[in-house]
């Protein structure tokens, strides 16, 4: 529709379509109501919450009090989860965001175990992007489906996101006017338009009744309890559903250095160009030989490029 003009569109400086929200929701014809329903908070209110400074809080000392307050089953897989979840997004907010006070939410009911965890600071996307260089939020984004970005590599592995966007059944990240949502119930991740312009807001759910381990999330990305194996989403890397060029291809394969193993994949994607193919798949492995890189969720037109590319290794 943006093509054909009936949505209007701007782009970013990294070369990114922008949309306003307003004249989505007009070309489209759909309620405002609606739209909303990105927002993934349970509309009840919360089992417990709390309103901390950052200064000197430790999140061991919050996660006790919370767990003395509602009573939490740490020994089930929905508990384990949860309570990784919260210490990881809690630690992030006194050590990244560099503001002085978080509120703290959690749902605890019979079908799922929720957070939210909301600070002042400056906004995850913008201390990614001002700190590792990156040239905008979407590519901040990016980053964090990669995992080991972190912008404190001295007291930090950066896989506190990576792996607690994996272990819920839903999780989202907002800040700096962005939303990151990962929905592992539909094996799907979407980047929208938030309202939240300060600080970050992060918001993970789990099913009480879950199958899902925390060892099983771990075990999937690592090996001899290293973690060696990522996943990032390459429909989040571009300008839409085609990929074409080698720039993109860069930015996607930026930072995976210190990984040995890498799923690309390709889930959403509608088609791909050969300079995007020849880049990821022999100019990148070129250059960082000892490197496994597997595309997976392709359909045919993908999987015939990407084959295609395989089997021409020729210099281009």
């Amino acid at each position: 529709m943006a093509d054909a003009g009936a949505i209007p569109s701007t782009k970013s400086a990294g070369g990114h379509r922008l949309f306003d929200a307003d004249q989505v929701r007009a070309a489209l014809g759909v309620h405002t109501a609606v739209i909303s329903a990105a927002t993934v908070e349970p509309t009840e209110e919360p089992s417990w919450s709390v309103h901390l400074g950052l200064e000197d809080l430790e999140e061991d000392v919050v996660w006790r009090q919370l767990e003395s307050a509602v009573g939490i089953d740490t020994a089930a897989p929905a508990g384990k989860i949860a309570q990784f979840s919260f210490l990881e997004m809690l630690n992030n907010a006194i050590d990244h965001s560099g503001g002085d006070t978080v509120e703290v939410a959690f749902w605890s009911t019979e079908s799922f175990l929720a957070l939210r965890i909301a600070d002042d600071g400056e906004g995850a996307l913008a201390h990614l992007r001002r700190i590792l260089g990156l040239s905008d939020d979407f590519e901040a984004i990016v980053a964090l489906t990669k995992g080991k970005q972190t912008t404190m590599r001295d007291r930090h592995t950066g896989e506190g996101i990576f792996f607690t966007s994996k272990a819920n059944d839903l999780f989202q990240l907002a800040a700096n006017g962005k939303r990151w949502t990962v929905d592992n119930l539909r094996a799907d991740q979407s980047v929208g338009i938030s309202s939240v312009q300060r600080g970050t807001v992060v918001f993970a759910r789990i099913a009480t009744d879950t199958k899902r381990t925390l060892q099983s999330v771990f075990r999937a990305f690592t090996k001899d309890h290293e973690f060696v194996r990522t996943r990032p989403s390459v429909k989040l890397a571009g300008l839409g559903l085609q990929f074409v060029s080698r720039s993109e291809a860069r930015r996607l394969l930026n930072g995976l250095d210190d990984f040995t193993e890498i799923d690309l994949d390709f889930a959403g994607v509608a088609d791909v160009g050969q300079a995007f193919i020849d880049e990821a798949f022999r100019v990148w492995p070129s250059q960082h030989p000892g490197k496994t890189l597997r595309p997976i969720n392709m359909n045919e037109a993908v999987d015939f490029m990407v084959q295609r590319g395989l089997s021409d290794k020729r210099p281009q």
